[in-house]
């Protein structure tokens, strides 16, 4: 039994070594003149996210245009454009989606301020519901329910009385 468990543990490490494995930005593929431009490319593929894959960034997505989009960074590093040129070129391609952190602007303030309006909203809700059930008040008892509260302690026999 133990040699099984032993060889599922060591099945499952080199699973998950695997999996790690291919997660690698295909940054040796390509060839750099220095070891900034290769800080430079992980970067960049870390900060731009894959438009198919929603939230996973160029350096962790296999996805085909994910791919194309590292090639495509690649060239323009070669061709001699600054950082922001490409992530503007990247964005005019596949718009501000590619970006983790879009830029405030019309289209996108509900993105930006929505999560804290709604915040907002739900504390006036809940400051509402508390102020409305902090004034409910019981009203006394009519003469005739209390007349049948003591006809239904009387009816119980294990009553006992918390006011004796």
């Amino acid at each position: 039994m133990k040699q099984i468990y032993g060889r599922f543990l060591l099945l499952c490490a080199s699973l998950l070594l695997s999996a790690a494995a291919s997660a690698v930005v295909e940054g040796y593929k390509y060839q750099f003149d220095s070891e900034t431009d290769v800080q430079r490319f992980n970067t960049l593929a870390e900060e731009l996210r894959c438009p198919k894959c929603q939230n996973q960034n160029l350096a962790d997505s296999n996805s085909p245009v994910a791919s194309d989009m590292r090639e495509k960074v690649y060239e323009l590093m070669q061709g001699g454009q600054s950082d922001d040129q490409i992530v503007d070129y990247l964005v005019a391609r596949y718009g501000d989606f590619v970006h983790y952190k879009p830029p405030v602007r019309k289209d996108t303030w509900l993105l930006w301020f929505g999560p804290v309006i709604v915040f907002l909203l739900g504390l006036l809700v809940l400051r509402q519901l508390r102020r409305s059930q902090g004034s409910r008040k019981l009203a006394p008892l009519t003469e005739e329910e209390q007349q049948q509260l003591e006809r239904l302690k009387a009816a119980q026999p294990n009553h006992t009385d918390p006011k004796a």
